[in-house]
């Protein structure tokens, strides 16, 4: 049931080794009747057939099973979030879209929700490459596939990593600045990711916790400006928001669920509903159309003033670019120097690279990019020794990062992966790049929403934190 998550939620342990409290079980409805049990056999295929008195073999069907009846074995999954997996889909979009279809029929439009998009620029590229679309031309293809559906707004996320990549440069200075006095300030690990951030929680607990930037990811950056910011200025409570977010990684939908983005008062969560790049070309499937053929619309803006506003990306790879902004950022405030390129040296692998900043021959910052489950335990065990040289790391689990993520469109015959996630890469980074503080839209929403940088409200809405997840420790356990 996991295999749709990455490696980081997949595995937990360096060895083999399975308790049977951990092990998967692929469950199997059974018709209870009276008499005889029968036999069950496992065919070649891995479905189960019961095997009856007379000889007789019946296929099984599967039980569906919720969330929470997964994470109750403390095995792959490590959230105690309770939504089922089947409200993290296209098909509970679908439900809420016949909801406000409904109310408009019956003459009370104002009753429906305001259905809201947040579509991530990984997913948009997928869907681009799949199509051999554009991505100004895919972005309002999606704006007007998802409008014609009946969503009332649709936004890109690069909007809200600016302010997540704004949050960890100030949350990294800070940190470097009290290294000294605080000798878990660095290195400072990138929170972006959920399955990394989830697999730190269950497996290293207080040894990595502390390391973790504290800033919250787009998808929950923007979580907060929808249900917050949006609602306010629609005359909206947050629970009459309903936003989804389009993701690269299944992961997302476990961060979505988390219980530090739900809000108690009005039962709501920052993010209802995440779709990944792969769901929405379901979804296309289903309506009958290819993306090529949607009639174009524009993307939506927070601010209603700003129209056709053009589309940006951020330097440093397809995952953020938080490991190129966070080096220039600090080069610059704390050591006076304008870095303008970044070299990247290759050390065990692609997806583990690191970077150096030098000022009169010393090395004054370190920072490494850390790609893939093989390259994180690593990162971990120098961190649990007290070796790490670094100041900073780019976690991601996706191999190559959010672009290769689990909920991407996969190669169809005749292209290998690696030549579609290079086509996804070259779609991707197509765009101009622009840094998040030339964005006079953040700083606008920084004063209107969060009364400015470094408030209380700014740490409320930007910032999370992370719990560690209590073992359990009983006879099966135990490696005797």
């Amino acid at each position: 049931m996991a295999s749709v998550f990455s490696g980081a939620l997949q595995l937990t342990d360096l060895d083999d080794f399975i308790t049977p409290s951990q092990e998967c079980i692929k469950p199997v409805k059974i018709e209870k009747k009276p008499g005889k049990t029968g036999a069950i056999k496992i065919g070649d295929d891995g479905s189960y057939m019961e095997i009856g008195q007379d000889g007789m073999e019946i296929k099984l069907e599967k039980a569906k099973i919720t969330l929470n009846d997964c994470l109750a074995c403390s095995g792959c999954i490590t959230s105690a979030e309770s939504v089922l997996i089947t409200q993290q889909s296209q098909d509970e979009l679908y439900r809420i879209l016949q909801e406000n279809t409904i109310l408009v029929q019956n003459g009370t439009p104002e009753k429906q929700k305001l259905v809201v998009l947040s579509i991530s620029p990984q997913s948009r590229a997928s869907l681009a490459a799949k199509y051999k679309l554009g991505t100004v031309e895919a972005a309002r293809k999606l704006a007007g596939f998802f409008k014609k559906l009946g969503a009332h707004f649709v936004f890109d996320t690069t909007f809200a990593r600016d302010f997540s990549l704004i949050e960890s440069c100030r949350e990294f200075v800070h940190r470097y600045q009290a290294r000294e006095t605080n000798k878990q300030a660095l290195p400072m690990l990138a929170s972006a990711c959920p399955g990394w951030v989830c697999y730190a929680e269950k497996t290293h607990g207080s040894y990595v916790l502390p390391y973790i930037s504290t800033t919250k990811s787009p998808q929950q950056v923007m979580g907060s400006i929808v249900k917050d910011y949006l609602a306010k200025v629609q005359h909206k409570t947050p629970d009459r928001v309903y936003h989804v977010t389009v993701m690269p990684c299944f992961d997302k939908k476990l961060e979505a669920s988390r219980q530090d983005f739900y809000n108690d008062v009005y039962n709501t969560r920052d993010v209802d509903c995440v779709i990944t790049s792969g769901e929405v070309d379901k979804m296309l499937e289903k309506e009958g159309i290819s993306l090529i053929d949607v009639e174009p619309q524009s993307m939506d803006s927070i601010f209603s003033d700003l129209v056709n506003e053009d589309l940006y990306t951020h330097a440093g790879g397809g995952s953020g670019g938080y490991l190129e902004y966070i080096l220039k950022y600090t080069a610059r405030q704390l050591f006076g120097y304008q870095m303008e390129e970044v070299t990247y040296k290759i050390l065990r692998n692609q997806d583990f690279r690191e970077v150096t900043l030098e000022v009169d021959g010393k090395v004054e910052l370190r920072f490494a990019l850390a790609y893939g489950f093989r390259n994180i335990q690593n990162v971990v065990q120098k961190i649990k020794r007290g070796k790490c040289p670094y100041h900073f790391i780019e976690i991601m689990a996706c191999p190559s990062g959010c672009l290769n993520g689990g909920g991407q469109i996969r190669s169809e015959e005749g292209e290998t992966t690696k030549e579609l996630l290079g086509r996804v890469e070259e779609i991707y980074n197509a765009l101009k790049t622009r840094t998040p503080n030339e964005n006079s839209a953040v700083d606008r929403l920084y004063t209107e929403w969060l009364g400015g940088p470094d408030t209380e409200r700014a740490l409320q809405m930007l910032h999370t934190r992370y719990h560690e997840v209590e073992k359990m420790t009983n006879a099966l356990s135990i490696k005797w």
